[in-house]
């Protein structure tokens, strides 16, 4: 792993930004970089995960049939949209977008979290039965009850699903 550190921050200015890059063998996905940015002083932070060699703009379709598939390992660019089409959620990349490297379980726990903001920070009742009714969903995705779908597409091709049944198609530029 390299690391500089004491680097200007873009945000604060300040020489405490710690910049790192890991190199990655990600089975099925081949050779990858991971780079973090991290500042002491004012806490900002931004991650991305890019592969060595360029690829096709990709659409990955995964559906969540059982508790085993929680643990299907997720790579997630910086430049990819994550939607899940049953929950009516999707993420979509901007300036501050990260990437990563997950699983199928992390992915629901981002989207989990970001609902239970919303239920705790909602004025109506219906907007608090909304959230309610979406994190039982969720719970039951988790539990292998419910299946789910989640769809990633990257322009940048460099993301994936890491599975068998996870479909692959090329999206359109």
């Amino acid at each position: 792993m390299d690391k500089i550190e004491n680097q200007p921050c873009p945000f604060c200015k300040q020489n405490k930004m710690t910049m790192t890059e890991e190199e990655l063998e990600i089975p099925y996905f081949g050779k990858c970089f991971l780079f973090a940015l991290n500042c002491s002083a004012c806490g900002y932070k931004m991650s991305d995960v890019e592969a060595e060699k360029d690829k096709e703009p990709v659409k990955i379709i995964f559906t969540v049939e059982n508790e085993k598939d929680m643990k299907v390992r997720v790579v997630k660019s910086s430049n990819a949209t994550v939607s899940v089409p049953q929950l009516r959620m999707k993420v979509s990349p901007g300036p501050a977008s990260e990437g990563y490297i997950s699983n199928i379980e992390g992915i629901l726990d981002r989207f989990k979290k970001v609902v239970e903001d919303l239920k705790e920070t909602a004025e109506e009742d219906e907007e608090k039965r909304e959230a309610k009714n979406l994190l039982k969903k969720i719970w039951k995705v988790r539990c292998g009850d419910v299946p789910l779908k989640i769809i990633i597409e990257d322009p940048s091709g460099n993301s994936a699903i890491i599975s068998e049944k996870a479909s692959i198609l090329k999206l359109k530029k």
